[in-house]
């Protein structure tokens, strides 16, 4: 990772049992987005039973710039992106994302 980079977070949650469709449509929709985005360095997707019959759902992105950000995600890129078919899935759908300075990297 370069020097320095952006770390954008987002969260929600799915139901347990739409765990492997839902990363199925994830691969098919932002994976190709996020690959195709001057600036991406790379992104991952986090899941996490939380044994209620729901699923934590956390996506990493890491960014070279708010530039790169907004290419990505728009203009307002502290908004959340959000697909057509994400209301399928999401049980809530956050209005706003996390952005963090990586002022570290162990990599």
């Amino acid at each position: 990772m370069p020097e320095s980079s952006i770390l954008r977070r987002w969260a929600s949650r799915i139901r347990t049992d739409d765990r492997a469709a839902y990363t199925d449509y994830v691969r098919r929709t932002g994976v190709s987005d996020y690959g195709a985005t001057i600036g991406n360095l790379g992104f991952q997707m986090l899941l996490r039973d939380l044994g209620d019959g729901t699923t934590e759902v956390v996506t990493l992105s890491w960014w070279t710039s708010i530039e790169a950000i907004k290419a990505f995600a728009g203009e307002d890129h502290e908004r959340a992106r959000y697909y057509p078919g994400d209301d399928r899935y999401l049980l809530e759908k956050p209005e706003g994302v996390e952005h963090s300075d990586v002022v570290i990297d162990g990599m």
